[in-house]
């Protein structure tokens, strides 16, 4: 069998003008199919920041919210009530809402506020300089280090600016696990402070953060909060709602499925008609092996090691090239949103094996039929 393989490729790699445009094929329909699934990863990631970067275990929300910007105010008294059902630990308010500050340069530029509760501060993000204690001070705000920073020139301590023609004071810099989605900056404060900044409609409340007692307990918390008119989701199944949203009821699901797809399709026709000039031109090279005692099975081992191993080969580089190329946009776009994960490494790896097996129906179907005597006839 070894020998078998051995001469598979260089068979395959004999003809270097074939073998460089499968790679070539391959590599560059692998790119495309990650580079695509990879944008979409980033963009759900990103729209999910808010959720994942306030660690709350149970948010509250009206029913018709759909992703965590979406916000719709609710009154003050299903606070009260949450916190007076069974299996609630505590739970606490959230407000998010968007502002514009005017820096000292004269500039304006739109921000996303975030209030957190007044006495725990639930919510609170790491913070890489200053004190958490400070954002009880008078006008303290906290700006979050992340890609959307220097939209805010870079804020010191001590830094103030205008929200609303108020003035906030930077007392900290936070650093978050995810940066927003549609590149505007974050600031956080307390909620008393926030609702100050921001002119408010007559509820105030975007969500209720809750900890409940135990894990079990959720399911009640649940029903109670349904009970009041409104919903409470954990973490992971508002994440879940987030990414429902952008898939299927926006364009961007469809956009990125459609460019997978052509991506696919080219990989695909590229490789199917590759391998199949390969097999014809190599038919006399499989009929004298045929000649000598070569079994079929032996000539299918071979199409299919030839197969796989341009696909795997493709399937590397291709990988590569997107990963190489994702880094070097980061640098220059620090806001850029793609993301390479596990489950893109692995529908891209499924797609190469289907590639590689379509590509190897096409060449067994073709040798299997081939005659010894037909080959040295002509």
């Amino acid at each position: 069998m070894r020998g078998l393989l051995a001469l598979a490729y260089k068979l395959l790699v004999n003809d270097r003008a074939k073998f460089t445009a499968l790679i070539v094929g391959l590599t560059f329909s692998v790119f495309l199919m990650v580079q695509m699934m990879s944008i979409f990863a980033g963009v759900l990631q990103r729209a999910s920041a808010t959720v994942v970067n306030t660690g709350a275990a149970v948010w509250v929300m009206d029913p018709a919210v759909t992703t965590v910007a979406n916000t719709i105010p609710m009154p003050d008294y299903v606070l009260d009530a949450v916190r007076s059902m069974n299996g609630v630990k505590y739970a606490v308010p959230f407000y998010s809402g968007g502002a514009v500050v005017k820096l000292a340069s004269g500039v304006y530029q739109a921000v996303t506020v975030i209030g957190l509760d007044d006495t725990s501060l639930l919510g609170r993000p790491p913070l890489a300089a200053g004190h958490i204690e400070d954002i009880y001070g008078d006008d303290a705000v906290i700006v979050v280090r992340d890609v959307e920073f220097s939209k805010l020139n870079e804020p010191a301590l001590g830094t103030t600016f205008q929200i609303n023609d108020r003035r906030a004071v930077v007392v900290g810099l936070a650093q978050v696990p995810i940066s927003s989605l549609f590149g505007i900056p974050t600031l956080y404060t307390t909620y008393s402070r926030a609702l100050e900044y921001i002119p408010s409609p007559r509820f105030t409340l975007s969500y209720i953060l809750v900890q409940p007692k135990s894990a079990e307990g959720i399911s009640d918390i649940k029903a109670g909060v349904g009970r009041l008119g409104y919903r409470a989701l954990t973490a992971d199944e508002f994440v879940h709602q987030i990414t429902q949203f952008y898939v299927y009821q926006t364009g961007l699901g469809t956009n990125i499925l459609i460019m997978t797809v052509i991506s696919f399709i080219v990989g695909l026709s590229i490789s199917g008609q590759t391998f199949y000039t390969f097999i014809l031109e190599n038919l006399e090279r499989f009929g004298a092996l045929k000649a000598i005692g070569a079994k079929g099975r032996d000539l299918v081992y071979i199409i299919l090691f030839q197969a796989f191993l341009t696909s795997m080969t493709g399937y590397g580089l291709g990988v590569g090239l997107c990963a190489v190329l994702i880094a070097a946009a980061k640098l220059r776009l620090p806001d850029y949103a793609s993301t390479i994960t596990l489950l893109n490494l692995a529908l891209a790896f499924v797609m190469v094996l289907i590639i590689a097996a379509v590509s190897s129906i096409v060449g067994v179907r073709k040798i299997v039929r081939v005659q010894p005597f037909d080959i040295f006839r002509g």
